[in-house]
C-alpha cells in the first residue's frame, strides 16, 4: 500500500523524503504513523528496484541524507504504478482504504478504468454486506444456542455486525455516485466531441 501511495505522488511531481512522509503521515493519520525506520528502507528498495532515483535538480543537502534527498518516478515506475492502480487483487484486506488512495489518483487514468475499479469496488462492498447479513442472521437463530453467549451479549453483537453493514453500505451509495459522476463526465465528454465534429467534418 505505501509503495503505490509513494508512487501516486511522485507521478505528479518529484518530492523530498520528507514532504513523501508528511503527506503519507497526513493521509494515513492521525493515529497511524510510518516511521523514518519504515519509509527510507522502502525508498531505497524502491531505488535499488529501478522504481524510483534520486532528482539532484531539485536536491538540497547532500545525497546521504535521506530526509533532503529528491526522489523522481522512473519509467518503471510508472508501470509499476499503473499495474498497481490496475491491481483489484492486492491487500484484499486493506482494500478499502487502498481503493479510498486511488480514488485520489483517479486524473491518471482514464475514465473506462475508473469505472471497472468502481465496479469492482462495489462487488466487494456488496460481498462485505451479504457475509455480515449472514452471519447476523446466524446469530439471531442461533446466538444463545453457543453456550457463551447469553442474550446480552447476542444484543451487543448484533449491534456492532449492524453497525458495520451501515457502514459498507454508505460505501457503496459513495462508490455508486462516484459511478453516476464518471458516466456523466463520460457522456459530457462524448457530446463535446460530436459537437466538435459536427463543426469541423
Amino acid at each position: 500500500m505505501y509503495e503505490f501511495i509513494i508512487l501516486s505522488q511522485l507521478m505528479l511531481t518529484s518530492r523530498h523524503g520528507y514532504l513523501i512522509a508528511k503527506i503519507i503521515n497526513d493521509i494515513i493519520g492521525p493515529y497511524a504513523r510510518l516511521s523514518p525506520g519504515r519509509l527510507y528502507p522502502l525508498l531505497a528498495k524502491m531505488e535499488q528496484n529501478g522504481l524510483i532515483e534520486a532528482d539532484g535538480a531539485v536536491a538540497k543537502k547532500p545525497q546521504s541524507d535521506h530526509q533532503s534527498r529528491a526522489y523522481k518516478i522512473t519509467e518503471a515506475g510508472r508501470i509499476r504504478f499503473y499495474v498497481l492502480m490496475r491491481d483489484t487483487s492486492l491487500s484484499p484486506g486493506e482494500y478499502q482504504k487502498l481503493f479510498a488512495y486511488k480514488v485520489s489518483s483517479f486524473s491518471l487514468i482514464a475514465p473506462i478504468e475508473r469505472i471497472a475499479l468502481i465496479d469492482h469496488y462495489i462487488h466487494y462492498c456488496q460481498a462485505h454486506v451479504f457475509h455480515q447479513q449472514s452471519e447476523a442472521d446466524d446469530l439471531v437463530r442461533n446466538g444463545q444456542s453457543y453456550g457463551t453467549m447469553d442474550s446480552t451479549m447476542l444484543e451487543f453483537t448484533l449491534e456492532v455486525v449492524r453497525h458495520s453493514i451501515d457502514g459498507w453500505q454508505r460505501e457503496i451509495e459513495w462508490a455508486q455516485n462516484l459511478r453516476t459522476k464518471e458516466f456523466a463526465h463520460v457522456n459530457q465528454t462524448d457530446n463535446q466531441e460530436v459537437i466538435q465534429q459536427e463543426k469541423n467534418p
